[in-house]
């Protein structure tokens, strides 16, 4: 059988008058291209599983890297909780509790005398609570040379309780004035530590 005679056996109008090896081999080519077809699709699937797969394990592998490098400094963070728990709680030492605070008012008053100042203006405001503290600002007005300001600012910085100083505005004591008085207006803030019922 010629090339010509298979071609006419293989038209969809002559197929069933083929020979059987025609037939069998027309078949067969019809199988293996289902099959194959299936097999691609179906692997094709299979791949983006496997994809979708290795991004995960990639992701778990980065998880664990970051844990295993935690675990691995469980230690050091356990001693520098102990280290930050110590100095919080010296902090809060220094935070008084509500009968110091009066003492503190007078530390600072005296500060102020001690250092020279004429003080103008001493009024302690209503206490603010924020958190587990409470802020008591003092509006201050004193006056005094530069010098005598600074020795306030520096006694005020060695106390042994926390006292900040806010808002503060330097101006002459009198224009007129040549021996370089300053006036000073601030606000400072002493806080205290507030009990559990109290927060």
């Amino acid at each position: 059988m010629n090339w010509d005679e298979i071609q006419h056996h293989l038209e969809p109008d002559n197929i069933g008058s083929a020979p059987n090896s025609i037939k069998f081999a027309v078949f067969s080519f019809i199988f293996v291209v289902i099959i194959a077809a299936g097999i691609y699709f179906d692997t094709q699937d299979q791949f983006k599983v496997l994809e979708r797969h290795d991004r995960k394990e990639l992701e778990l592998k980065g998880e664990f890297e970051v844990k295993a490098d935690q675990a691995a400094k469980l230690e050091l963070y356990k001693e520098q909780l102990a280290e930050m728990e110590a100095s919080f709680g010296a902090l809060l030492r220094q935070l008084p509790e509500t009968t110091e605070v009066e003492s503190l008012l007078v530390d600072v008053s005296q500060t102020g005398l001690a250092a020279g100042l004429e003080i103008k203006k001493f009024k302690p405001s209503a206490e603010e609570k924020k958190g587990f503290y409470a802020e008591l600002p003092i509006s201050l007005e004193v006056s005094g040379s530069y010098h005598q300001l600074a020795t306030f600012i520096s006694g005020i910085a060695a106390l042994p309780r926390i006292v900040t100083i806010n808002d503060m505005k330097l101006e002459p004591f009198d224009k007129e004035d040549l021996d370089g008085k300053l006036k000073m207006a601030a606000t400072a803030k002493t806080y205290r530590y507030l009990q559990e019922d109290e927060q």
